[in-house]
C-alpha cells in the first residue's frame, strides 16, 4: 500500500514536469522554425538570384531574337526547347546526383570527397555531351521528319547548332554549382553569374542586331556566356582559400567514382527529364496546331517563365541528407521552412504576373496577336507557377534523400498517364488548342504535387539522419579504413 502511494505520488509529480517539458519543446520547435526560415531565406535569396541570372541568358536571347519577327521567335523558342529536352535537362538531372553524394559526404565530414565527386561528375557529363552534340547536328532534319514546319525546322536547326558549345559549358557548370551549394557558398556563384549576365546583355545585342548574325547571334551569345560562367566558378574553386578544405587534387580517384555517380545520376536524370520533357512535348504538340508560329511562340514565352520559377523553387530546398546528419528534427523543420518561403514567393510572383498580363507579351514580341494570346493564357500560368514551385521543393527533398527512383515513378505516372493524355484530348479533340495543352500538362503537375507531398510526409527523418553515418561507414569499409564509433550505436 505504501509503495502504491509512493508510486502515485511520483507520477503526480512527474506529470507537470512532462507538461512543462512538452511546452518547452513546442517553444523550441517554433523558435527553430522561425530561425530556419531566416536561414533558408538567407541561402535561397542569393541562390534564386544565381539561377535567375544563369537562366536569363536564354530568356534575354529569346527576347532579342523575338523582335526580329515571328519566325525568328518561334524557331529560336523551339530550338531552345529541344536543347532542353535532348541536352540541358539530361545534364541537369545527372548533376542532381551530387545533391545526394555531396550532401552525404559533407554530412559525414568527408570534405575531400566533395572535390572528387565534382571532378567525377564533370568528366561523366562531358562524355555524355559527345553523342548529344552529334544529335544536335542533325536536329533540323529530325524536326522535318517528325512533321514540324520545314521553315521553322531549318531555322531551329541553325540555332541549336550554335548552342553545342553551351552544352559542354553546362556540363562543367552544373557540378560546380552543386559543389558550392552543398557548402552554402552562395556569394561566389552570385558574383560569377551576375558578371556573366552583365557581359551577356551587350554581347547578345551586338551579335543579334549589329553583327548580321541575327537569330544565330543569340545562340552564340548563350554559348559564350555559359562558358564565362563555368570558367569564373572553376577559377574561384581552384584559387579561393574558402575552398581549401573541400578542394582535392585531380587524381585517378575520380575514375573510381564513375559507377557510383551513374548509380544516382541515371534515376535522377529520369526524374528531372520526365517532367521537363512533358513541357517540351507541349511545345512540339503546339507545332501541330493550326497557326503553329503563334501557338509555339506564346506557349514558349510562358514555358520559359514557368521553368524559371520551378528551378528557383528547387533552389530553396537544401541538400537535406547532408544537413540532417544526426539532426532529424532540424531536417524536418528545413522542409517546412522551404515550403513556407516558396508559398509566399509564388503568391507574390503569380500576383505580379496577373497584374502585368496585358503588357507582359511586349517583352518578347511586337506582334499584337502574340501579346493578346499571352494575356489570355496569364490566369492559367499564375496557377501553374504555384503548383510547379511547390513540386520543385518537394522534388528537391526527394533527391536530397536519395529517392530519385521514387520521384521518377511519380513523374512518369503524373505526366505520362495523366498530363499528356488530358492535354491531347483537350487540344485536339475538344479544340481548345494551346489552352487545352496547358491545362492538360498542369493537371499532371497537380497530380505530381499531391503524390510528392504524400511521399514527403512518409519520410522517417530519424532513419535519414542515420543513413549518412551508415553510408559513410560502408564506403570506409570498402576502402579498408575501418568504421566510426557512431556505426556501433
Amino acid at each position: 500500500m505504501v509503495d502504491s502511494l509512493k508510486k502515485n505520488s511520483m507520477e503526480e509529480n512527474l506529470i507537470p514536469k512532462l507538461e512543462n517539458e512538452e511546452k518547452s519543446n513546442r517553444r523550441l520547435s517554433w523558435a527553430a522554425f522561425v530561425e530556419e526560415i531566416k536561414r533558408v531565406g538567407y541561402l535561397a535569396g542569393p541562390m534564386v538570384a544565381v539561377t535567375l541570372s544563369q537562366y536569363l541568358l536564354q530568356v534575354i536571347s529569346t527576347m532579342m531574337v523575338g523582335h526580329l519577327g515571328e519566325l525568328a521567335l518561334s524557331s529560336s523558342a523551339i530550338a531552345i526547347s529541344l536543347a532542353g529536352v535532348t541536352g540541358f535537362s539530361l545534364l541537369l538531372g545527372m548533376a542532381c546526383a551530387l545533391e545526394t553524394l555531396c550532401g552525404q559526404a559533407y554530412g559525414a565530414q568527408q570534405y575531400q570527397k566533395l572535390g572528387i565527386h565534382t571532378y567525377t561528375a564533370i568528366f561523366c557529363l562531358i562524355l555524355v555531351c559527345i553523342p548529344l552534340s552529334v544529335l544536335w547536328l542533325y536536329m533540323g532534319r529530325l524536326l522535318v521528319f517528325i512533321g514540324q514546319d520545314p521553315l521553322i525546322s531549318q531555322e531551329a536547326g541553325k540555332f541549336i547548332l550554335w548552342l553545342i558549345p553551351a552544352l559542354f559549358a553546362y556540363a562543367t557548370f552544373q557540378p560546380l554549382v552543386r559543389y558550392f551549394q552543398t557548402q552554402s557558398l552562395i556569394t561566389p556563384m552570385l558574383i560569377c553569374s551576375c558578371a556573366s549576365l552583365g557581359v551577356h546583355i551587350p554581347l547578345c545585342w551586338a551579335l543579334v542586331f549589329k553583327s548580321g548574325l541575327e537569330n544565330i547571334g543569340g545562340a552564340l551569345a548563350i554559348s559564350i556566356s555559359n562558358w564565362l560562367n563555368a570558367i569564373f566558378l572553376a577559377l574561384y574553386m581552384w584559387y579561393s582559400p574558402t575552398c581549401t578544405k573541400t578542394r582535392a587534387p585531380v587524381t585517378m580517384e575520380l575514375f573510381q567514382g564513375i559507377r557510383e555517380f551513374f548509380r544516382f545520376a541515371i534515376p535522377s536524370a529520369v526524374m528531372i527529364c520526365l517532367e521537363w520533357w512533358s513541357f517540351e512535348l507541349l511545345i512540339l504538340l503546339s507545332g501541330l496546331l493550326p497557326n503553329p508560329e503563334l501557338e509555339t511562340s506564346v506557349l514558349s514565352v510562358w514555358y520559359v517563365q514557368l521553368l524559371l520559377f520551378w528551378i528557383d523553387a528547387s533552389c530553396t530546398s537544401r541538400s537535406l541528407i547532408g544537413y540532417c546528419a544526426g539532426k532529424p528534427q532540424a531536417a524536418r523543420v528545413a522542409v517546412y521552412a522551404a515550403l513556407t518561403i516558396t508559398v509566399l514567393e509564388t503568391l507574390i510572383v503569380s500576383g505580379s504576373l496577373f497584374a502585368s498580363r496585358r503588357v507582359f507579351g511586349y517583352v518578347y514580341s511586337n506582334e499584337k496577336e502574340v501579346v493578346d494570346y499571352v494575356t489570355t493564357m496569364a490566369p492559367l500560368v499564375c496557377v501553374s507557377v504555384i503548383l510547379d514551385s511547390l513540386q520543385g521543393v518537394l522534388s528537391g527533398v526527394a533527391r536530397g534523400c536519395g529517392w530519385q527512383h521514387i520521384g521518377a515513378y511519380v513523374n512518369l505516372g503524373a505526366f505520362y498517364l495523366v498530363g499528356i493524355p488530358v492535354a491531347a484530348i483537350l487540344a485536339f479533340w475538344l479544340q481548345l488548342k494551346g489552352v487545352g495543352l496547358w491545362i492538360g500538362v498542369q493537371s499532371g503537375a497537380f497530380t505530381q504535387t499531391i503524390l510528392l507531398a504524400i511521399v514527403t510526409s512518409c519520410i522517417n527523418w530519424e532513419n535519414q539522419s542515420q543513413s549518412v553515418i551508415f553510408y559513410d561507414n560502408c564506403r570506409q569499409l570498402k576502402q579498408g579504413k575501418g568504421y566510426s564509433k557512431e556505426a556501433l550505436r
